[in-house]
């Protein structure tokens, strides 16, 4: 496992971590179908065996389920690693809501530390808080605060769109920034990285998988129908059926020892801005591949071409 920096904080992360959401399990919905909750305990111990040390979550991940395996798993390892976990989506209301005023703020940190098991939070992130919020002072002051009494240790925004990021970073200094960057979405390179980077501003990078579509194992299944409580099961047809024809494109990535999962990895570490990658990991089968793709070569120069090539013309995905 290789180390980078996280921005300017001085805390070393594995530049693969543990991406938490899946296991929180789809009891509340919006997750990734069902979990089973030891295979999700193997799979944060087979990262932790295979050098990985950042694992996010979000309290909101089968409304605190994730992060109570992770304080389960993690809670006798705590000084070797590094857990971030976000706020802002209020599910003790039942969900649907979002909330970022400082007494709801420091409500669900206690919450949050309570199910990892620990008195500290390393990094703390607003939950895709509105643009508004995003443009003013205020909003950062109780992280700001909450980093000075020492209980967290860097905060951040995780959101969507890049516009969001750089209108946090011109209003406040973030410690990071978490966002989705994969092979069909690379529009954060354009000035949202470059932007984070000369900030001294980490880069988290989420969906290096694209929900699941860059590791080719829909390809045999054009008519995929996922399960309730899947995420991806409101999804339009030809959204996922042009996702899965997408990926049949990058086949030429796959090599005896690397699978089109890891090579959709490298591809995010390719780029210097990017801290860490996030892949959702269920199992220890999933934990050693998605860990496995540091030790490997990069991609060539000339794979890097292909694939901006065939981003350029859609994949050459047909008109639909």
């Amino acid at each position: 496992m290789k180390y980078r920096d996280f921005g300017n904080t001085g805390i070393k992360v594995s530049e693969v971590g543990f991406g938490g959401w899946g296991i929180g399990g789809n009891e509340h919905g919006h997750s990734y179908g069902p979990t089973d909750d030891k295979l999700s305990l193997e799979a944060i111990n087979k990262a932790l065996d295979m050098g990985c040390n950042f694992f996010d979550t979000a309290d909101v991940y089968g409304f605190g389920h994730s992060e109570e395996l992770l304080g389960k798993a993690l809670k006798s390892k705590r000084d070797r690693v590094i857990i971030a976990t976000k706020v802002g989506s209020d599910f003790y209301q039942g969900g649907g809501f979002q909330t970022f005023t400082e007494e709801y703020i420091r409500f669900a940190l206690e919450k949050s530390l309570d199910r990892l098991q620990t008195d500290y939070i390393d990094v703390y992130q607003l939950h895709n808080p509105p643009v508004r919020l995003l443009t003013k002072e205020e909003t950062y002051g109780v992280l700001n605060a909450l980093k000075r009494e020492g209980r967290i240790r860097a905060w951040g925004v995780s959101i969507l769109d890049p516009i969001e990021g750089l209108a946090c970073l011109s209003t406040a200094q973030p410690d990071c920034i978490q966002i989705p960057v994969n092979i069909f979405n690379a529009r954060p390179r354009e000035s949202l990285l470059p932007t984070a980077f000369a900030a001294g501003c980490a880069v988290i990078a989420r969906e290096p998988l694209a929900n699941g579509f860059l590791t080719g194992k829909f390809a045999d299944n054009p008519r995929l129908e996922f399960e309730e409580g899947d995420v991806r099961k409101n999804w339009p047809p030809d959204y996922i059926r042009a996702r899965i024809e997408a990926a049949q494109r990058l086949v030429f990535l796959e090599k005896e020892k690397r699978s089109l999962t890891q090579a959709a990895i490298k591809f995010v570490l390719s780029m210097k801005e990017v801290s860490v990658t996030i892949p959702g990991t269920k199992t220890a089968e999933h934990a050693e591949e998605n860990m496995g793709s540091s030790d490997l070569k990069p991609l060539s120069a000339t794979e890097l071409k292909e694939i901006e090539t065939l981003a350029k013309r859609n994949f050459d995905l047909p008109e639909r």
